[in-house]
């Protein structure tokens, strides 16, 4: 199980590989792709997913009984998308001696130091010309190889760096990616920069054709075993595509058994920056999705409403561990370890959509599953972060628990998290798919 998490990792450089991986696990295991602009035939015992702006995917299995959606939905929550360095348009920065850099703006909150002097690759969408001015093309594609780096600025120039230096996205994070001679680079600005005719040229396309693109720079790191009895695991983007990999193991391991509710792997976009898009947790598209699914299996406006009285959504983003360099950062009773299971997220000013109702059915999942479970809450000195469930809920009003596994350097270009903790979670959804009513 671990060695394909890091299979899964290394393929989704970035959000669209990442729905790109998921959706075709889904297509292997017999799942019918579902389009918003298309007309929708779903059957009971059917399994169906739809992909909302090739960034997030809503994978579902459709109980037996034809009034499946009155016993509601048992979803499980992630998010696509990791902070990360984007890059913009017109991006190149031409220097002294040739050297070309990229303009480049921080999505997310990442850990900008951990960015510094890695070898960086891209990978991302690329928007092509169409049939006509309303019909672009995309193409998603992964350089695969290391074409940029970040350097450091070494520290004879900043005797202080260790003490504390703040950094700026615009002069101190500019990736460099070569350099070129004075003909190379007349040639390249007269016919639209070395970059996109880089990416023309890796993806066959002629560049007058590429309208626009939403790239993102990543770490050249796979994702590997690490500890002395190789109980941790580190990659790049474990935050949060380690629960949604959790929630597609557990999905295709349950995917042809019965059951009266709906299964729902929901994987939305942009929670990094606040889900505020159409294919994000605060839009209307999962309610939507869910409407539409009840219209189609012949519900009721009323079938709805009690169906979605019927559901339970986990929300699956992974949470911080304690890390015993900074034990003061913690709060004193209530701080999960790397290894020590799933973790359930608490804050009483509601930035996690955790009540003691949803806290207690994830506990005793977790019992059910043979897991040990954790909590987190804040040090009551320092300001937490939201997550989707929160979110989701000011779009329906769904019962639900926040929920994570415990990692260390979260939003940092590489975190590390544990072996055991994937396992268990994938055990937990698992049981939350079989629990019978």
């Amino acid at each position: 199980m671990i060695e394909r998490l890091f299979e899964w990792l290394d393929k989704s450089t970035c959000n669209f590989l990442a729905v790109e991986t998921i959706t075709e696990e889904l297509k292997k295991n017999n799942f019918i792709e579902l389009r918003q602009n298309d007309n929708w035939t779903i059957k009971p015992g059917g399994k169906y997913f739809m992909v909302k702006n090739g960034s997030a995917v809503f994978a579902f299995t459709i109980g037996a009984g034809r009034k499946c959606f009155k016993d509601g939905v048992r979803i499980i929550a992630a998010h696509s998308d990791s902070p990360c360095f984007k890059i913009k348009p017109n991006p190149e920065i031409y220097g002294d001696g040739g050297v070309v850099s990229l303009n480049v703006e921080k999505y997310g909150g990442g850990i900008m130091y951990s960015w510094f002097d890695r070898p960086l690759s891209m990978s991302g969408r690329l928007t092509l010309r169409g049939k006509d001015a309303m019909h672009p093309e995309n193409i998603i594609f992964d350089l695969k190889r290391p074409v940029a780096t970040i350097p450091h600025l070494a520290i004879h120039f900043n005797r202080e760096v260790n003490d504390g230096n703040k950094l700026s996205v615009q002069k101190d994070m500019k990736p460099v990616i070569g350099y070129f001679s004075d003909d190379e680079i007349r040639r390249a600005k007269a016919n639209k920069g070395i970059l996109l005719n880089i990416l023309a040229k890796d993806n066959g396309v002629a560049v007058d054709d590429i309208l626009n693109y939403e790239i993102s720079l990543y770490p050249c790191f796979k994702a590997q075993r690490t500890g002395i009895l190789g109980e941790y695991f580190q990659s790049g983007r474990i935050d949060d595509l380690s629960m949604a990999f959790a929630g597609l193991e557990a999905l295709l391991s349950v995917k042809d058994e019965s059951a009266e509710h709906l299964r729902m792997l929901a994987v939305f976009d942009n929670e990094e920056t606040g889900s505020g898009t159409k294919q994000g947790a605060a839009s209307p598209v999962l309610r939507d999705l869910l409407r539409r699914i009840n219209e189609c299996l012949g519900g009721s406006n009323e079938d709805f409403y009690v169906g979605i009285a019927n559901s339970f959504m986990i929300s699956a983003d992974d949470a911080h561990a304690w890390n015993p360099n900074y034990n003061e950062k913690y709060d004193p009773t209530n701080h999960p370890v790397i290894g020590g299971g799933p973790v359930i997220k608490i804050n009483s000013n509601c930035k996690y959509m955790t009540d003691s109702v949803g806290a207690s059915i994830f506990k005793t999942l977790c019992e059910n599953s043979g897991v040990r479970c954790q909590m987190f809450v804040n040090h009551s000195d320092v300001a937490g972060g939201s997550t989707l469930g929160n979110i989701l809920t000011s779009q329906l009003d769904l019962k639900g628990v926040d929920v994570g596994a415990a990692i260390w350097a979260m939003h940092s270009a590489v975190e590390t998290a544990g072996v055991s903790d994937h396992e268990d979670m994938v055990k937990v959804f698992t049981t939350f798919w079989k629990q019978e009513d």
